[in-house]
């Protein structure tokens, strides 16, 4: 396996899944959001694991102007605006090769191999 966590220190989400992970022994690359956001290729194969865009942006994020925004978007301007503004998506997002999983998902990680 070729974990990777994207998340930020202060998201529990995160820590938990880090700490899931460890708990079973399972190397894993963390990645810190607020230094390091997902490149667009990253971002494209995540977004079409988890089904869409729409899947994950999380509707409670602090920037809600922004979310507000982007969501009047025209969908081909969309996926551009939150690249920019990484802050407006779930957290954690962990990635398993070409399976990807948004928000915190131990059911899933399970079942990966």
């Amino acid at each position: 396996m070729n974990i990777q966590i994207f998340g930020t220190k202060k998201s529990s989400d995160t820590r938990k899944a880090e700490r899931f992970f460890k708990e079973r022994g399972i190397r894993f690359q963390s990645v810190d959001m607020k230094e390091k956001g997902l490149s667009k290729g990253e971002f494209q194969s995540v977004m079409q694991a988890v089904g869409g865009l729409e899947a994950m942006i999380d509707e409670n994020c602090k920037d809600q102007d922004t979310l507000m925004l982007i969501k009047y978007f025209a969908a081909e301007d969309k996926m551009q605006k939150v690249l920019e503004n990484q802050s407006v998506l779930r957290l954690p997002i962990v990635r398993n090769g070409k399976q990807a999983t948004v928000g915190y998902q131990p059911d899933v990680w399970k079942t990966w191999k």
